[in-house]
């Protein structure tokens, strides 16, 4: 039978669901370990050496190879400039086989020198000013957003770029959805003056895979004005659980009135722990919340979510809603969802939980049947887990990680049975790795060097690893 386009980028959105389930074991395990030699990255990975790029600029294992295939200040097909600080992305598999990329820029409107506008915002004349979420007036727009890349995996090149969401400010992480687009957040609240700055900030966009040029800018209100970072889809209920970057954040639940219809509007909640109301989930200061303990939540439903005074994570916690510190990354798995908070626990070094969604997750006769929350994994050891951003579940199956230490920056890979190894070293400066992810294929890992304004494509013998279990 003919597999839709749409039915396939539906399928391998639940076949990784179901794979990071599986691989998330893997933290548990390195986690768990007391701090020793063992935990030292490449241990009994020795064939995963790095070796030293003569370039000084991305070591990589005996066979792999890298290529920037997009740079900061270049044009664009459209004419722009490929803005700088690139961070989260998802990539697609369009039609004719390429892969879409769809990229976003955590930048504010004074990082004149990362504007797709140029360095004095000097191209604005051109553009329709319509198409930008926060025009600034025409001195002032927002510089986040996102571009997208068509890329030819066969070649290694990409045939069009361009700008496809313009005006909003520092998108910094997001999810992709079973629909096909990539749900992009701000991370920022900023608010309209009436002058230099336009609209509120601090909201969730869409853009579609099939995008062709900037979409038309609208903001999904009713998933809440907060300091997002990232979202996760659950296929089945069409729920979107949404990640807070806040040292004192909530995490969030969206219940849309329509399936693939964010806009449509919709109930945005808090997450709460049953018998523990207003639990601070973060071990600073004592040791509140064990590991491997599963509670019982439930749902606290928000009002007035677009918070003019930001106080939406304060007024949910008065409700009950659990604290936790900094949420970022957050990912679907096969009835349960995963999402890290980068400085949790005794040592700051980070925090996973794991929530198990309810067989009525989202539905009336939910609290018969309660969704269960617990501390997966509280890292004692900064070579396992050190404050990570970026996270992506490899082909293969291990957990990929990004280091944001500002020093010397790493993909760290851990596979099933909690090995640590190395799959890249930044040479070329200190600045972070972000927006990891696979091509569908398998083929391609792209990522970013965030202050070089590069994405950069690494490919090689991947089959190392084992057979890819998310192709299909």
């Amino acid at each position: 039978m003919k597999v839709s386009h749409k039915d396939y980028t539906r399928r391998h959105f639940i076949k990784q669901s179901t794979l990071t389930s599986i691989a998330l074991i893997s933290l548990v395990n390195c986690t768990n370990r007391k701090r020793k030699s063992e935990a030292v990255p490449n241990n009994g990975m020795a064939k995963l050496e790095l070796k030293p790029d003569p370039k000084g600029y991305l070591d990589l294992p005996e066979g792999f190879s890298y290529k920037v295939i997009s740079k900061s200040g270049e044009k664009m097909s459209d004419g722009l400039l490929v803005p700088g600080r690139p961070d989260g992305m998802g990539a697609f598999l369009a039609a004719d086989g390429k892969i879409v990329i769809i990229r976003n820029h955590e930048n504010s409107a004074t990082d004149l020198e990362h504007s797709p506008f140029g360095p004095a915002n000097e191209m604005l004349p051109d553009i329709d000013l319509d198409r930008l979420y926060d025009s600034g007036s025409g001195t002032n727009p927002g510089l986040g957003g996102t571009t997208t890349l068509i890329y030819d995996e066969d070649t290694g090149v990409v045939v069009d770029e361009f700008l496809s969401l313009g005006g909003t400010y520092r998108n910094c992480a997001g999810g992709v959805s079973p629909w096909g687009t990539w749900i992009t957040c701000e991370e920022d609240v900023t608010k309209a003056d009436g002058k230099q700055i336009l609209e509120d900030h601090g909201y969730v966009f869409e853009v579609s895979m099939n995008a062709k040029e900037m979409v038309e800018p609208k903001p999904v209100k009713a998933m809440g004005r907060f300091n997002h970072e990232a979202v996760a889809v659950d296929p089945d209920s069409g729920c979107v659980y949404l990640t807070e970057d806040r040292h004192d954040g909530l995490i969030y639940r969206f219940i849309p009135k329509e399936k693939e219809n964010l806009l449509a509007g919709g109930e945005l909640q808090a997450l709460a722990v049953r018998d523990n109301q207003s639990l601070d989930t973060r071990n600073w200061e004592s040791p509140t919340v064990p590991k491997n303990n599963p509670m019982e939540v439930f749902w606290i439903d928000l009002d007035d979510v677009e918070s003019p005074e930001d106080d939406l994570r304060y007024r949910g916690f008065d409700l009950g809603a659990a604290r936790f510190a900094r949420g970022e990354g957050i990912w679907m798995g096969d009835g349960e969802l995963f999402f890290a908070c980068t400085n949790g626990g005794p040592d700051n070094f980070g925090q996973v939980f794991k929530y198990s969604l309810s067989p009525k997750e989202g539905l009336e006769g939910e609290n018969e049947a309660p969704a269960s929350l617990e501390l997966y994994a509280e890292s004692n050891d900064k070579t396992v887990l050190h404050m990570c951003d970026n996270l992506f579940i490899a082909p293969w199956g291990d957990v990929l990680l990004c280091e944001d230490n500002g020093e010397l920056n790493h993909i760290r890979g851990i596979d099933k049975d909690g090995k640590i190894y190395t799959l890249a070293r930044n040479q070329s400066s200190k600045s972070e790795l972000t927006g990891l992810v696979f091509s569908p294929s398998g083929k391609t890992l792209f990522v970013n060097v965030q202050e070089n304004g590069d994405t950069v494509a690494i490919t090689g013998p991947w089959e190392r690893f084992g057979k890819s279990e998310v192709r299909i």
